[in-house]
């Protein structure tokens, strides 16, 4: 599990910023959405193109959340990373200048459609009711990437929590377009991975700051049970 650490000069400047640290612990679970992003084979088994063994640490944890999830009558949407022919054409800049020729061979070849690395990493706890939305970009709201905006919109959800990895890439750059497509965002500190500690600190960092309610796990769980609690007690 990752050393959280975010820098004590950048929360120094919340209280200027905003009032309390904590902006969505009134949230309603109702409208909630917990996206689970790219916790797939190709991410997570020892040895796979892009493991980042991290993200095995925090099953558990996103697990945790998705039992809260359901219990508050939220959703649970699981995102999976997808290369296909399309986009290695129209995300050109990221196949033909970012990849070598090995690199974007191996990453067509672990998380095409059919592949064993796209598959969704068998320890998530996964239900029937759970949704599963497919991504062609880092980021699931970029325009062509997915249709995880239309999804959450048809169900009425105003509030994102985010887990998954990787932390400072495909989490950072969901919940940055979440928040500006002006989405409550709670992004989970121990429930998200990167490769190191400083990464993923350091989007703990831009998080905290400008684009979403930092907390963990026990605090997610926390407000989802305070929500639903209300919900039953409304009833």
């Amino acid at each position: 599990m990752h050393k959280i650490a975010m820098a004590p000069e950048i929360l120094a400047r919340i209280p200027g910023f905003r009032e309390g640290l904590h902006m969505f612990d009134n949230i309603d679970a109702g409208k909630t959405a917990h996206v689970v992003v790219d916790l797939q084979n190709g991410f997570m088994e020892p040895g796979a193109t892009v493991e980042l063994p991290v993200a095995r640490d925090i099953v558990p944890n996103v697990n945790t959340i998705c039992k809260a999830v359901r219990a508050a009558r939220g959703i649970n949407v699981f995102v999976r990373y997808l290369v296909d022919d399309e986009t290695q054409v129209k995300w050109s800049s990221w196949f033909n200048d970012f990849a070598s020729p090995g690199r974007r061979k191996a990453m067509i070849e672990t998380f095409s459609k059919t592949a064993h690395g796209f598959a969704l990493w068998p320890g998530l706890d996964v239900q029937a009711e759970d949704l599963i939305v497919d991504k062609t970009r880092f980021g699931a709201f970029v325009p062509g990437s997915s249709n995880l905006h239309e999804v959450l919109q048809t169900r009425g959800i105003d509030t994102l929590i985010i887990t998954g990895t990787a932390t400072n890439v495909c989490c950072e750059s969901t919940a940055r377009d979440a928040m500006q497509m002006n989405y409550k965002v709670i992004f989970v500190a121990d429930g998200n991975a990167a490769l190191t500690d400083a990464e993923h600190n350091a989007t703990l960092n831009n998080m905290v700051t400008l684009f979403a309610d930092v907390m963990t796990t026990e605090q997610v769980v926390g407000v989802l049970d305070k929500s639903g609690a209300m919900r039953h007690a409304a009833e």
